[in-house]
């Protein structure tokens, strides 16, 4: 993951290509955009639907449960 001012640059960076671009460049860009987006919602509903799936076959974990893991991941890492 970039940091903020990284990704402010890379922002900046490519509007200024965009600027640049002719109008059928635009429009082929705004298609790919478009589509790594949809791409991004199917993989994302795939997995809430695996992990309700998940959640119908298993159960699901108490919050007293995950505190206890965590608790025992720190004292393992202090060690």
């Amino acid at each position: 993951m970039k940091s903020t001012n990284e990704r402010e640059q890379l922002i900046k960076d490519i509007n200024v290509l965009l600027h640049q671009a002719y109008d059928s460049t635009l429009d082929e860009i705004y298609t790919l955009l478009k589509r790594i987006d949809d791409i991004d919602d199917e993989e994302d509903l795939k997995a809430i639907k695996e992990a309700r799936e998940d959640i119908r076959i298993n159960g699901t974990v108490s919050w007293d449960e995950i505190q206890n893991e965590i608790r025992n991941e720190i004292k393992q890492d202090v060690a």
